[in-house]
């Protein structure tokens, strides 16, 4: 039944599909659907717009018209059925039953002259690793937007030495499920601190937002840094948060 009461506006022109507004909604109101920023359905929206302050363009009010009443109940069963959807991709990406912990090569003069990996765990993706994965236990994490590998030439050398390394985009993955996946690794593995490894472009400054708010709800102390990488291959700043 439709009554008069606040919801959530948005103004297709002006999102550029960022996601920044995604984890900011906790009944999961609002996703990215073909690269916009979308109400799911009006009866997730609680109307208290707890999204308003995290967009960087405006596209976001808060306005009052006729919409279907809020429905606590079906956004328990929303959230329950996105959960389980997402249970259920992780179990058909088998190389997530493997995990791999690898040590370092012995550099060796036949070697020295080219690049050695520093790379010490699989899997790599986000969506991929569990949060009881052995290799997170005591970790130094750094967590790395998917293009900065590319982006930046001494990848390896400069920051994936001796950390764990986790990998994602959070413009085309589920941000409600990246915070979700940290919180519990952030409450279950005794991490020592995390780099947040992001490009200058705006979908990607939100990937530092969600750590450092799964820390909050985790209610860890996590020393935290955000390390942001130009389209050029450059350091542009480095964060402590």
């Amino acid at each position: 039944m439709k009554t008069l009461r606040k919801i959530i506006e948005i103004n297709e022109d002006l999102c550029d599909g960022c996601g920044q507004c995604v984890p900011a909604c906790a009944e999961g109101a609002i996703q990215i659907i073909d690269g916009k920023a979308r109400l799911v359905s009006e009866i997730y929206c609680d109307g208290l717009g707890a999204c308003l302050g995290e967009c960087p363009k405006g596209a976001l009010k808060l306005i009052e018209r006729e919409a279907e009443e809020f429905s606590p109940e079906a956004v328990e069963e929303y959230l329950k059925s996105r959960q389980q959807s997402h249970h259920h991709e992780e179990k058909l990406c088998c190389p997530s039953v493997h995990f791999i912990s690898t040590t370092k090569p012995q550099i060796t003069e036949e070697i020295q002259t080219r690049a050695v990996s520093e790379l010490t765990n699989w899997p790599l993706q986000i969506k991929l690793v569990p949060a009881v994965a052995p290799f997170l236990k005591d970790a130094d994490l750094l967590v790395a937007a998917d293009c900065t590998a590319f982006a930046y030439p001494n990848f390896h050398n400069d920051f994936l030495r001796g950390k764990i390394l986790l990998v994602g985009c959070p413009k085309l993955d589920d941000t409600d499920y990246y915070l979700r996946k940290f919180v519990e690794i952030f409450s279950t593995s005794s991490i020592k601190n995390i780099t947040v490894l992001s490009m200058e472009v705006p979908c990607c400054s939100k990937l530092s937002k969600i750590i450092e708010k799964a820390i909050s709800l985790s209610g860890k102390d996590i020393p935290l840094e955000e390390v942001v990488i130009s389209t050029k291959g450059e350091i542009l700043e480095k964060i402590k948060i």
